[in-house]
């Protein structure tokens, strides 16, 4: 299937783009960030991220469809 991808922050940074658009055969949000973890070296793991679907906030079990628009975000720091 065909998803748009959106990195912010240092995902943004790691992967060297805003956005990516790609073909994957992950059937859920969790499974598209361990593909695309590897791809860009993506040290932090889904427990400290955040994933949007379609400007929702969703979680990594949520299943993907075809031209779903997926949203990477890092953990936060503040100070």
């Amino acid at each position: 299937m065909n998803i748009s991808v959106q990195y912010f922050a240092v995902f943004r940074e790691q992967a060297g783009r805003d956005t990516e658009d790609l073909t994957t055969s992950a059937a859920t949000a969790g499974e598209l960030f361990a593909e695309i973890s590897t791809r860009h070296g993506f040290a932090d793991s889904v427990e400290r991220c955040k994933v949007a679907i379609n400007d929702e906030l969703a979680s990594w079990t949520t299943s993907l469809s075809d031209g779903d628009v997926v949203l990477f975000f890092p953990p936060v720091a503040g100070g």
